[in-house]
């Protein structure tokens, strides 16, 4: 009797769909060796697929973007054209922008107040790189009239750069004189501010990853009017400080004026007729 018990709860803690009732998961049968490696040459065909899709919209989209850099060039002309009858257009920009003037020490402003053109060109194969000049008129700091850096990427996609030296004049060369000031007695001294704006010409340490670069081609290129209009915030401080005092003087009149009748009603208790 023992024994036939035993089978019979065997019997009930079994599943006929397979599943196993303390795990609550269904037993299939293992797959076979065969069929994963198949499965495995099916998956890989379907990504060559997938890849050869990829790379076709890859040269679609090139092709875009070659075809509306074309359309683009004559409005990039006309807005230079404008902005050359606004003066300081280029030094106030990239005054304004956030990461453009964290790497602005004083007299790099002062040389920037010279720039009056600023352009930036794709290679017809946008893929290979773009070169970005800047204009100067005449000015104290060095003889060049355009500086231009390009950025290329060869075919095994290594990246590299090279821009114009640029011809400081004499005890003007900016790149020489970053990181020092001098203060009141005449003295140089060390001073918290960035290397020269004018170092990056030189710079081709690494070309892949040139945020300045990438910056003026993605970001100030394309709208370099939405820095120029950006307000000021020193002046926005001082009118939101002025408006402050402005309230606080208010607030004060006020009060005398609530002294001064609540001093008229004392007197006035005070009185007997």
């Amino acid at each position: 009797m023992a024994a036939s018990s035993a089978k019979v709860v065997r019997k009930e803690n079994s599943n006929h769909d397979g599943a196993d009732e303390t795990s609550g998961k269904k037993w299939r049968p293992p797959i076979q060796q065969k069929e994963q490696q198949e499965a495995i040459e099916h998956i890989d065909e379907v990504q060559n697929e997938i890849d050869r899709l990829n790379e076709q919209a890859s040269e679609e989209i090139l092709k875009v973007e070659q075809k509306y850099n074309k359309l683009r060039q004559p409005f990039f002309q006309k807005r230079s054209d404008l902005i050359a009858k606004i003066p300081n257009f280029w030094v106030t920009t990239f005054v304004n922008h956030p990461q453009v003037s964290a790497l602005l020490g004083e007299e790099d402003e002062e040389a920037l107040h010279y720039l009056t053109r600023v352009e930036v060109t794709e290679f017809e194969d946008i893929k290979s790189g773009y070169r970005i000049d800047f204009y100067f008129d005449e000015n104290p700091y060095f003889e060049n009239k355009i500086l231009s850096k390009e950025f290329h990427l060869n075919e095994s996609g290594d990246p590299s750069s090279k821009s114009t030296e640029i011809k400081w004049k004499a005890g003007k060369d900016l790149t020489k004189r970053a990181g020092q000031t001098p203060n009141k007695a005449g003295k140089k001294r060390q001073h918290e501010e960035p290397e020269s704006f004018f170092t990056w010409f030189t710079d081709h340490s690494d070309a892949g990853a040139d945020e300045l670069g990438e910056v003026v081609k993605d970001d100030i290129w394309p709208n370099p009017l939405q820095y120029y209009l950006v307000p000021d915030m020193d002046d926005e401080e001082g009118e939101g400080e002025e408006d402050e005092e402005e309230g606080l003087e208010d607030i004060d009149e006020e009060g005398d004026e609530d002294e001064g009748e609540e001093d008229d009603d004392e007197e006035g208790e005070g009185e007997v007729w």
